[in-house]
Parts: structure tokens; sequence; C-alpha cells
């Protein structure tokens, strides 16, 4: 088989635009030509690829198969010369970090704060994701980097696995309202709880119940952000369970307090996951450095700063 990247990427744009005339314009190919790369491929592949409509082009199921690899094909190709470039000396490209709202709290920050101004030729891209959608990032190469809540299992061989720290998870209310001025769990239980999406057990406000040794189902809904937990609190009167390190987000200051409750000290992990590939670029290795050093610097001081909260 002898498929050609140039036809790959053809192939790719002709999907994107949605027209054959707009991926040709993009590509620098006329009509024509972009077709005949397209057919060729199909040929090679003895598989229909596209289908034509009133509004131009669209993958059949063989095509969404290929779409999928060519475009992981595309990101190992770019990832490939940054890596590249990188082994001799010019640290340039992008880096992708996906991160957890527990992680954005004050880690992720703190790490960025000493690696870029280091390496300020690489173009860094943060987004804040659930664990399942970054693990899925992860195994697309959509991001090089998944800082997680990590799961009580090993996620096995597919990623190196960096533990970082450990963060305690604490109860929030809105200032002011009544559930902030409980002294017990029971008084929460019939509450609405509101917490944030993670591969840990310990981040449901179930967990907090059954480790009090209470018999109750709290109604608990789960966001992926920190902006909409804080939201549901502050507007809605939702009781918060949430990892300490995101109390300090500007959303919440003066519109949020801790819950003194006398319930039990449940922790979760925060960790990397990078794919397990041999020649991770340098800059993944630097950035892992900077995040190492900034979870013992946050770690040192997470105490002062929950009794501060």
């Amino acid at each position: 088989m002898s498929v050609k990247l140039n036809a790959l990427q053809a192939f790719v744009a002709a999907i994107e635009d949605g027209s054959l005339r707009s991926a040709g314009r993009r590509l620098g190919y006329s009509q024509p030509a972009l077709t005949k790369m397209i057919q060729d491929l199909e040929c090679e592949l003895a598989a229909p690829l596209l289908v034509r409509n009133a509004r131009g082009v669209i993958p059949t199921e063989q095509g969404r198969l290929l779409l999928e690899h060519a475009r992981r094909v595309q990101t190992e190709l770019v990832q490939a010369r940054q890596q590249i470039a990188q082994l001799g000396g010019v640290m340039r490209g992008e880096l992708r970090i996906s991160a957890c709202a527990s992680a954005l709290g004050r880690l992720v920050p703190q790490a960025l704060r000493s690696f870029a101004p280091e390496f300020p030729g690489i173009r860094l891209r943060v987004s804040e994701d659930c664990h399942g959608e970054q693990v899925e990032k992860l195994r697309n190469g959509a991001s090089d980097i998944a800082i997680t809540t990590l799961p009580a299992s090993a996620p096995g061989e597919e990623f190196q696995v960096h533990r970082l720290m450990i963060s305690r998870m604490v109860v929030v209310a809105r200032r002011g309202s009544a559930q902030a001025r409980a002294s017990s769990l029971r008084e929460l239980a019939d509450a609405n709880w509101v917490h944030l999406g993670a591969a840990s057990e310990r981040a449901s406000p179930r967990s907090l119940f059954e480790a009090a040794g209470l018999d109750a189902e709290p109604v608990e809904v789960a966001v992926n952000t920190t902006l909409a937990l804080h939201s549901l609190v502050q507007h809605a009167g939702y009781v918060g369970w949430i990892p300490v390190e995101c109390l300090g987000n500007a959303v919440a200051e003066g519109a949020l307090q801790t819950v003194s409750l006398p319930i039990p000290e449940l922790r979760i992990k925060i960790g990397a996951l990078l794919r397990a590939h041999p020649l991770n670029a340098l800059a993944n290795r630097y950035f892992m450095a900077h995040l190492h050093r900034s979870a013992q610097l946050l770690s040192m001081d997470g105490e002062r700063r929950l009794h501060a909260a």
C-alpha cells in the first residue's frame, strides 16, 4: 500500500470544508487535481470515501474511519517535526495541556508561571476537561499532557503516570446561607449537592455520606468546570463538594465559604498522564519538571491555605 500524505491531507480538507472546490483553494490545488487525489485514495483502499449531496461532500462510513486515522497521522507528523527540532536545540512548538478543575485552581498556573518565561517559543494551549475527555484527548493525540484526578486502579501500560499531590475535599455553601451555618452533615442530607465530574469516587457527595456512616442518598449534580459549580452554589443554593485548591477562584471570592463540619477527611490523588512514548518531546519533559516542583511547593502550604479559606 502506498497511500500518499498529500492525498490524506486533501481528503481531510474536503471533509472539513464540505466542498472539493473550497478544499482545493485552501491547499492550492485545482478541483480536478484534488478530486483525482481522492479517487486514487479510494482505489488504493478499495472503498468509497466521499459521497456528494446538495451541500457538497460528506464522508461514508469508511471515510469517517479513515478521517479518524488521517487526523492522527497529521498530528503525529506535526509532533515529530517539533520533537526533531527540540532535539536539535530549537525549543519551539506547541504544548497542549488538558487539566481537571482542581489542577487549574493552583497547580497548573504555578507551573506555567515558571515554565512560560523559560521557554517563550513554546505555544501553550490549556483546556479544562473531565477525566473521560482527558483520556480520549491523549489517545487521539489532541493533548500532550493530562493533569487529572487519578482513579483507584492504575490505567495500565497505555500511559505514563506521574503522581503529583494529594488534594483535600471540602464542603462549600453560599456565604450567609442556612447551609453555611450547618453544624452536622445530617442537616445537609436533603440539600441539592454539586460536585466536579472526576475519576475518583471520593469526588462524589455519596462517598462523603458513606464515610460518615449516614444512610442517605443526596441529590447530586456533576459538572465539568469550577465556574459551573460556583454558579450553582452561589445562585441556586446548592452545596458543593470540591477540592480545596478550587476555593481560590476569583469567581468564588466573597460569595462562598467552607462549611465547618465534623466529617471524615477525604482526599483525592492528582497526577499527570502522558502517552507511553519513549520519545516524548523535550517540552513535555521540561514541563513535567516544573509541574513536579510546583506540586511540592503547593503541598507544603496546603494546610495553611485550607485554614485561611
